[in-house]
């Protein structure tokens, strides 16, 4: 039985995840399914974007992938079903996958049609359910959708080139548990506009002409413990899934803080590479 994850903005307080699963459950007993997350920011379809990107490669190929953050039907937010990478992604048309597909270009690409026959007020629980359910059992997306040739896709996920090729205008797409305030700027196309010069990381008041392989590598090893003091120390990294991310070494937002709130840095705010 293929594995479904969700991925969600319902929260751990309300009765929509236990709802969710206990539909699966309830076509599928011997269903296996994983919370990815239920903690995205509620509608936040970039952070979403995000968090599906760095995580659906992690599970066997033919997983099933549930996504219900701003899934209600309207008449400019239809629902898919979407084979990718040999995945497959039940979202809202609202460029949640845009991330993926810069990359990748999906197999095939369905505009769900059975709301007719399923009364629902909370698509997640009752289309999409139906719709996982049914690949799990082998079901081909045909039956469920019309072929679709093209994805709405999220313009700021995706960092500006101006015409000089001499800088990269990002933006802030995540900010993480520990605060670490996380740009749309990769390290692949950081090192194709780069071309090995040497660089300005701009991000509002606060600038980097360096960017660490690890985050301890503002440690001097060398020296006794009670001389390395750098717990709170600004920093840029390329984490690990390869995006430019601003830090606070050994942040926590609880004491010494985190990027997002010592450096202001947060969702959509400017980061600015400048080549030299």
């Amino acid at each position: 039985m293929a594995i479904i994850t969700l991925t969600t903005d319902f929260g751990i307080k309300d009765h929509f995840v236990g709802a969710v699963k206990g539909a699966i459950y309830s076509e599928l007993p011997d269903a296996r399914i994983v919370d990815i997350s239920h903690l995205i920011s509620p509608f936040n379809i970039t952070e979403t974007a995000y968090i599906l990107k760095n995580s659906y490669k992690s599970f066997p190929e033919g997983s099933i992938h549930i996504i219900g953050v701003d899934a209600e039907l309207t008449e400019e937010n239809n629902h898919l079903a979407i084979k990718l990478d040999n995945h497959f992604f039940i979202c809202p048309n609202n460029g949640v996958i845009s991330l993926l597909t810069t990359d990748i270009k999906p197999e095939k690409i369905v505009e769900i049609n059975i709301h007719n026959r399923i009364e629902s007020s909370f698509p997640v629980l009752d289309v999409f359910v139906k719709v996982a359910c049914h690949i799990a059992r082998g079901g081909s997306l045909d039956v469920i959708g019309k072929p679709l040739t093209s994805l709405k896709n999220l313009t700021e996920v995706q960092p500006t080139i101006p015409s000089d090729g001499n800088s990269i205008f990002g933006s802030i797409i995540y900010v993480d548990n520990y605060g670490n305030s996380i740009s749309n700027i990769h390290k692949k196309l950081f090192t194709e506009i780069g071309k090995g010069r040497s660089f300005e990381i701009i991000a509002k008041s606060h600038k980097f002409s360096k960017i660490n392989t690890k985050y301890s590598d503002i440690i001097d090893f060398s020296l006794p413990k009670d001389q390395r003091q750098k717990d709170g120390t600004k920093l840029a990294i390329f984490n690990s899934a390869n995006f430019l991310e601003i830090s606070i070494y050994k942040s926590n937002l609880e004491t010494v803080g985190g990027a997002s709130s010592l450096l202001g840095l947060n969702y959509r705010d400017n980061i600015i590479v400048k080549f030299i």
